[in-house]
């Protein structure tokens, strides 16, 4: 199919100008729901789909207008629509018109967005443009207003069309051109310069790419999106493990250590998942027990009780391991519980119970008892419940634990 059908899109009526009221929260659901449907809509019929991505992306930011956005969750969730919505328009097998008119009614929505919610809509331009020819007709449109941006002393004022005229000359492989214009720029900004990385590595110069981003980090980037960059040009060099080696630990890193290990390992199939976490846990050198849970989800249980012990660990956490692998494995849940009470009395964990402390000393008897291993775990235990020597740790969380565990210790040798 080359042209879309006429369809009753479900959304539309839902994105009204002004349509929201403050709270972002029924916002999010609706896009949420715009998203499904658009995506179901292209699954039959590509065309229709784009349509439908086109249709959302003039109507989502006038809609949203009266929403706060101070917490950034309505902001997030348009980034991700526009990161699913895009590839289907770009996707679509539609006529060259067609495309045209998609491009001009989205380049309307993106100067009219005030908020901003579409801004990043400039970053796809040279791939909503598919293909070079196109892309090289909105640079001749865009590239004198960018450049009387950046060169006019009397003028100097942004230009918003700049990222929409960077990456629609890296689509339309004006290479050399886009890399010329880039020096012109005012101030050195990643935001810019990655696509002069993105030119070089598509010249096939991988590693002037990568020197090209590495000293293209202003003063207020953050590094991350820059180290990503480089890793995504050595994977599509087919340089793997230098990728791996120079890149991957800093640029996947996720808001847990188990989501970071996933990344990683999807990332790179090939790699040892073993040696990956051995690296992760070498890269945050003083932190090993915070990598606790993720080698027990990997179901590495020696190295994570091994991990319990190397430097605090949420007792909490312990616990909850101590009491779901009583059965499964007695002895991670020996290793688990002791570890917890350790910790504790050494002061650690988050509004400490004596109720956390009882379930720790609790799962360490049994699963002591299960190994037949009870007067080594008192043992140990006991030495976690010695006295502190310094009298300024008289009323300190971990002398109270102390004090706790020795009572626990005492009430168990009095039922013997």
């Amino acid at each position: 199919m080359s042209k879309p059908a006429k369809y009753k899109w479900t959304f539309r009526a839902r994105f009204r100008a002004g349509a929201f009221g403050w709270r972002s929260q029924p916002a999010i659901t609706r896009i949420k729901e715009a998203v499904s449907e658009i995506k179901k809509a292209a699954r039959k019929d590509p065309v229709l789909g784009a349509e439908g991505a086109v249709l959302f992306l003039e109507k989502v930011s006038p809609a949203l207008e009266r929403i706060d956005s101070s917490s950034g969750a309505i902001g997030s969730a348009v980034y991700h629509a526009i990161n699913t919505l895009v590839p289907i328009i770009v996707n679509a097998p539609a006529e060259d018109k067609v495309r045209d008119k998609w491009l001009d009614r989205l380049w309307v929505a993106f100067n009219e967005d005030q908020i901003p919610y579409i801004e990043q809509l400039a970053d796809w331009w040279g791939e909503l443009c598919v293909t070079p020819e196109r892309a090289s007709l909105w640079v001749d449109d865009l590239i004198h207003p960018l450049l009387i941006s950046w060169t006019d002393q009397r003028i100097r004022s942004y230009f918003q069309g700049t990222s929409a005229c960077l990456s629609s000359l890296l689509a339309a492989k004006r290479y050399r051109e886009l890399l010329d214009l880039i020096e012109k720029a005012p101030i050195v900004w990643w935001h810019y310069r990655r696509f002069g990385s993105l030119a070089l590595a598509a010249m096939g110069k991988t590693d002037e790419a990568l020197e090209y981003a590495e000293k293209s980090v202003g003063r207020n980037d953050s590094p991350m999106a820059m180290t990503r960059a480089c890793e995504e040009i050595l994977l599509e060099a087919g340089r793997v493990n230098e990728a791996y080696d120079r890149y991957a630990i800093i640029s996947n890193e996720r808001s847990t250590r188990l989501n970071t290990f996933r990344a990683i390992a999807g990332k790179y199939p090939l790699k040892d998942k073993a040696e990956i976490l051995m690296d992760l846990i070498g890269s945050t050198p003083g932190s090993e027990g915070k990598w606790f849970a993720t080698a027990k989800n990997l179901k590495q249980y020696e190295l994570a009780g091994k991990l319990a012990n190397l430097s605090p660990c949420e007792p909490q956490t312990l616990n909850r391991a101590a009491r779901d692998y009583m059965t499964e494995n007695p002895e991670f849940a020996l290793e688990s519980a002791t570890a917890s009470l350790r910790w504790i009395s050494e002061g650690w964990g988050y509004e400490i119970t004596a109720l956390d402390i009882r379930s720790a000393f609790d799962y360490a008897m049994e699963a002591a008892s299960k190994l037949d291993r009870t007067n080594e775990a008192v043992e140990r235990i006991r030495s976690f419940a010695k006295n502190s020597d310094s009298p300024k740790d008289s009323d300190s969380p971990g002398e109270y634990a102390r004090q706790t565990i020795r009572r626990l210790l005492d009430s168990k040798a009095e039922l013997k």
